[in-house]
């Protein structure tokens, strides 16, 4: 998949890449990412030597059919881990256990620690249970990642990516060795998902906002409904005015 899909990114997009040297040339590493775009998932692999496993929805290897098929061997081929998100707890602890076994194995595993992409660019709140947690059970570096730009080649709802130069910037790895043993600890997990974040932020120059991704899309979501509703009605109000105006002319 390197080479039929990451030859081809790279060609086509030539994206520029600062700090691959962060990169360890074996070993496990956690590589934690500012997620702004699907394609993500793609565009740091390309330009890494080696293989990162990112998780991702089981519904991508489940789907029915020969599209479904295709869909799962290509996810399976770009070294996507299926996650089942059912369930009470979610997607959390088969995530952590899936990030375990990748780095227990010896390899770098992709997280997204806001948990899902970015609804307007800016960069969100950290959720402090998967990364912190597989970071402290497993001893592995994290290292910050910031992917630059890549809403702008394929924004959500978009399928046709447009053609320009995203950018990734790898900073140096994170040691979270202090915090050995306290993983069940709430206030540790906080403090070592900020710090990850305060890195991303540095590297990405992205605009902060303490609040989680998944609370904002649901505002964005209830604001463009409201929006929706109150042009509904005063499209109404419009129809009705003109309606009794009408109506009144007829009387005269």
């Amino acid at each position: 998949m390197k080479v039929a899909i990451g030859g081809p990114l790279k060609v086509t997009f030539r994206p520029w890449v600062e700090g691959l040297e962060n990169i360890p040339a074996e070993g496990p590493a956690i590589l934690a990412s500012n997620h702004l775009s699907f394609s993500d998932s793609f565009f740091l692999p390309a330009v890494l030597d080696r293989k990162v496993t990112f998780i991702a929805k089981a519904e991508y290897f489940t789907t029915p059919g020969l599209k479904g098929r295709l869909t799962a061997a290509f996810f399976k081929g770009v070294g996507q881990l299926p996650v089942d998100r059912s369930g009470a707890r979610g997607a959390g602890e088969a995530a952590i256990r899936s990030g375990i076994d990748v780095l227990e194995r010896g390899e770098l595993f992709g997280i997204y620690p806001e948990g899902t992409r970015s609804p307007d660019g800016r960069l969100y709140r950290g959720k402090p249970g998967g990364l912190a947690r597989v970071a402290l059970a497993t001893g592995a570096p994290v290292i910050p990642v910031a992917m630059i730009d890549t809403e702008k080649i394929q924004p959500p709802g978009k399928v046709m990516p447009k053609v320009m130069r995203p950018g990734i910037r790898i900073g140096e790895p994170l040691d979270f060795s202090r915090y050995e043993g306290m993983d069940h600890d709430r206030f540790v997990l906080r403090a070592l998902t900020d710090e990850v974040m305060y890195e991303i932020m540095k590297l990405s120059g992205q605009e902060y906002v303490d609040i989680y991704a998944t609370a904002a899309k649901r505002q964005i979501a209830e604001a463009a409904k409201a929006g929706r509703e109150a042009e509904k009605a005063a499209r109404a109000a419009l129809a009705q005015a003109a309606k009794d105006q009408a109506e009144k002319e007829q009387e005269q």
